[in-house]
């Protein structure tokens, strides 16, 4: 239904998740780390081709926040590109349907209650504030934590834990991160009831210490810091795949 009450491509989220949850963090296998506007990896930085697009990389994490402004747009333009794009797509016209009636239906329902000017504004600022909602939910996850090479063979645990980030705190960050504040367990147990994360989380985290593997939770803000100072980093050309704690520590 994420179609009708949001607008978004579910088939789109859908398969981009579950790629995602396969290979977290590893090059050429998860699309969250793909080359794009923003580099997140050694290749993508060392792909910049001329001075100007070299200088916006080496600053990038001082305007990716910024960034996420237009994450809200982002979102519902991918979703809407895999539905009318070429191929076989599963319920196209249904998920058409539902994303054509919330589009219409919100920009419809907005220019009855406002003028053309305060209703543009409207929708401009919702758009802003979901996409730094979603960006600052989801960026702490992942960014930051070790990037695997394209050849690396690691184990469902370690894929798991490893390349994920923990945001410690009270029931307030689990209301305002949806329960994606245990990413470790989210992605141990993504079938499980966000409620549950929290109560299984001492487990995995005593289970990891037994084996050795390096279990992470930081505070909300420092994770921002790590995001922050990783992408800067990644930008200048100062992250070296091999050198991460995953190569060191588990010898990939």
């Amino acid at each position: 239904m994420v179609n009708l009450f949001a607008g978004m491509g579910m088939g789109w989220w859908h398969a981009k998740h579950s790629k995602h949850h396969a290979a977290p963090n590893k090059i050429g296998a998860d699309p969250d780390i793909a080359s794009g506007v923003l580099a997140f990896t050694p290749e993508a930085a060392k792909a910049r081709r001329n001075r100007f697009t070299r200088w916006l990389a080496s600053k990038q994490g001082y305007f990716f926040f910024p960034l996420l402004l237009l994450e809200g747009v982002n979102l519902h333009v991918q979703g809407i590109k895999r539905v009318l794009g070429p191929g076989r797509i599963k319920r196209r016209w249904v998920e058409l349907g539902f994303i054509t009636v919330r589009l219409t239906g919100y920009a419809v329902l907005v220019f009855l209650v406002l003028s053309p000017g305060k209703g543009a504004a409207f929708i401009g600022v919702q758009l802003a504030v979901f996409g730094l909602y979603m960006g600052i939910s989801f960026v702490p996850n992942h960014i930051g934590m070790p990037i695997a090479p394209r050849e690396a063979g690691i184990d469902f645990l370690r894929r798991q834990v490893l390349m994920s980030r923990n945001i410690t705190g009270g029931r307030w960050v689990d209301t305002f991160m949806g329960g994606l504040n245990f990413q470790v367990e989210h992605h141990l147990f993504p079938s499980m009831s966000r409620p549950n994360l929290r109560k299984v989380a001492p487990l995995v985290r005593r289970h990891c210490d037994q084996l050795g593997v390096r279990y992470t939770e930081t505070g909300f803000g420092q994770s921002l810091r790590d995001v922050t100072a990783y992408i800067n980093k990644v930008g200048r050309g100062g992250v070296d795949t091999w050198a991460c704690p995953l190569a060191s520590t588990h010898r990939v």
